[in-house]
């Protein structure tokens, strides 16, 4: 199978409709696609959907389903902040992530803008990037329990306009400590762990989320990992899957995770190394 779970439409923050996506997977050579628009948040976002939209989306993508059968398998899945509220039931499967930290009354996104990034630490923090970095990895500890997913999505999201450590030291003992208890509160919940190619397709980053460092951890604990693009557009449904199969071979893994109608399988990674 060759699968992407990690979609995002013009219904949220996406730039193409789902069926440009499907039309998109298809073509890149997609056996099957899951379509995760963001849920809602408890305060309004522009990069959300709404409450109202939701019954849209649940019927497009049903649409889509039942017009591609035979061509892509497709499921119906969401992608749940750790602020989201709960999503009710009928739902394929669910992404877990943090996107946000709440401080002071404020909410401060992770990923928004770099500098929107070393504002929020400085005013927030007081110029101290591992507490703000500690804030976020305790609520990435409880996200599976927090959401019920079945994914943690981009785990170390927190570090999207980091690349060469330009902005902190992901090596200082105080983030790598938080990081490591975020992981061993999610290893004991049996959830899987995304390697996410999305901020490479938006060019942010030169390698997948997680980090190599925490890949490796990840296998040490005996986590399942599969791979996802976090797409946009339709473009970039597959974009660097070899290069994140390559990473996942590199730290240990053998395996990825494919979801199929009766619930998560594994598949030798070597089916996402041909390009």
């Amino acid at each position: 199978m060759i699968q992407n779970l990690h979609t995002h439409t013009t219904f949220c923050d996406g730039k193409d409709a789902p069926e440009e996506m499907v039309r998109g997977a298809i073509a890149a050579g997609c056996t099957s696609l899951g379509f995760s628009g963001h849920a809602p948040m408890e305060a309004p976002n522009d990069w959300v959907m709404d409450v109202s939209a939701i019954p849209r989306y649940r019927a497009e993508v049903e649409r889509l389903r039942e017009a591609y059968a035979g061509q892509l398998e497709i499921f119906l899945g969401l992608e749940l902040d750790y602020w989201s509220p709960p999503p009710g039931d009928g739902w394929d499967y669910l992404i877990g992530s943090v996107h946000c930290v709440k401080k002071d009354g404020a909410e401060l996104m992770v990923d928004y803008t770099a500098e929107d990034f070393c504002q929020n630490i400085a005013t927030y923090y007081s110029g101290d990037c591992y507490a703000f970095a500690g804030d976020y990895y305790r609520l990435v500890g409880q996200a599976a329990e927090r959401t019920g997913c079945q994914i943690v999505g981009h785990f170390d999201l927190i570090t999207k306009f980091n690349e060469g450590d330009k902005l902190f030291d992901t090596a200082h003992p105080r983030y790598r400590q938080a990081a490591l208890d975020a992981l061993d509160a999610l290893a004991a919940q049996d959830v899987i762990f995304e390697i996410n190619t999305g901020a490479m397709s938006r060019g942010y980053r030169s390698a997948p989320y997680p980090a190599a460092w925490l890949l490796s951890a990840m296998r040490e604990r005996g986590c399942r990992i599969c791979i996802t693009s976090d797409s946009h557009s339709a473009g970039t449904i597959l974009h660097a899957f070899p290069q994140a199969a390559a990473l996942a071979e590199a730290c240990g893994y053998r395996e990825t995770m494919v979801l199929t109608h009766e619930g998560f399988v594994p598949q030798p990674l070597a089916a996402y190394q041909g390009g």
